[in-house]
């Protein structure tokens, strides 16, 4: 990512120090699908013209469709919900924001390079509040009768695989800013597109920190047909939920413990988390640990045909 924070990636490192050559590795440090949407034709025009208004309007209509957005509620597209997580704090004065942790630590780096008190714990200590629903690395769903702060962000990254969690609805209330990915479901995390939804007086400052052309001429077209591939979405979802399951199971086999996850990514208590990277590694699979638990590991979904590697490794 560029910074010192704590990421999945890393893959060159580990090549660096177990060998091998990148193709021949099993990435599975990241929840990205990985069998991502095709990539649809692409018009010249899509890389030489200035993306017009037009365009934005087309991918805003797909994914209030996709996401069921209330009436009369804002969709401000950006080049990654990385964009917006970054901007987020500037629209509240600096005070207090609970962050219930573990969870994706971006948030919290943000609110406190913005000058904010990070809390953890629930939004009755703070004016502010971020909710990763569902939470990476452990899978918790979150109420809508939790969300309590005046301002609150409501990272919805991860819902795509389960719509009927999403608390969308809350979209329309003041104050409250739910996010969404295209890279993670949709597996094209190098389109850089996601989305922040919410009232347009809300989003505003929003639009203005980002400028004009926020996005780029194929993301807008690319996102666009993804989100009104509706049977696109439906199979995905029944083929990661079977993948979910399938990984539990031989990691169960292995011995280590379910914690929790979606379907796009499995936390497991492993006992001793480094000695299992290590080993997966040495069959050069990438897994994810973190400096606050010496137990968890976490997988992505091996991709179709790298299933016979992940079972070799372990």
């Amino acid at each position: 990512m560029g910074n010192g924070r704590d990421h999945g990636g890393g893959l060159d490192a580990a090549i660096a120090r177990w060998g091998g050559e990148r193709a021949g590795w099993l990435d599975l440090s990241t929840g990205i699908n990985p069998v991502a949407y095709t990539i649809p034709p692409l018009t010249q025009d899509d890389w030489t013209a200035l993306p017009d208004a037009a365009a934005f309007a087309l991918l805003e209509r797909a994914a209030r469709r996709f996401w069921n957005v209330p009436e009369g509620v804002g969709v401000l597209a950006a080049a990654g919900a990385s964009a917006l997580i970054a901007r987020l704090p500037a629209l509240r004065p600096a005070t207090t924001v609970a962050i219930a942790a573990p969870t994706y630590n971006e948030h919290a780096a943000a609110f406190d390079a913005s000058g904010w008190r990070i809390a953890n714990g629930t939004a009755g200590e703070g004016a502010a509040q971020v909710a990763v629903h569902p939470n990476n690395p452990d899978g918790r769903i979150w109420r809508a009768e939790e969300i309590t702060a005046s301002f609150a962000v409501i990272d919805e990254s991860f819902c795509d695989v389960t719509p009927e969690d999403s608390l969308i609805a809350l979209a329309a209330d003041e104050g409250r800013v739910v996010l969404k990915s295209f890279g993670k479901f949709w597996g094209l995390a190098g389109l850089r597109l996601g989305f922040a939804i919410g009232r347009e007086e809300t989003l505003a400052p929003l639009r203005e920190m980002l400028g004009p052309w926020q996005v780029s001429g194929p993301a807008l077209r690319i996102g666009a047909m993804a989100l009104e591939d509706t049977a696109w979405a439906e199979a995905t979802r029944a083929r990661l939920s079977e993948d979910a399951a399938r990984l539990d199971a031989l990691l169960a086999e292995k011995g280590a413990q379910v914690v929790g996850g979606t379907d796009l990514f499995r936390l497991y208590d492993v006992g001793d988390a480094a000695r299992w990277q290590a080993r997966l590694a040495e069959g050069h699979v990438w897994s994810r640990i973190f400096p606050y638990s010496e137990r968890w590991l976490r997988l992505g979904l091996p991709h179709l045909d790298g299933w016979d590697q992940l079972e070799a490794a372990l």
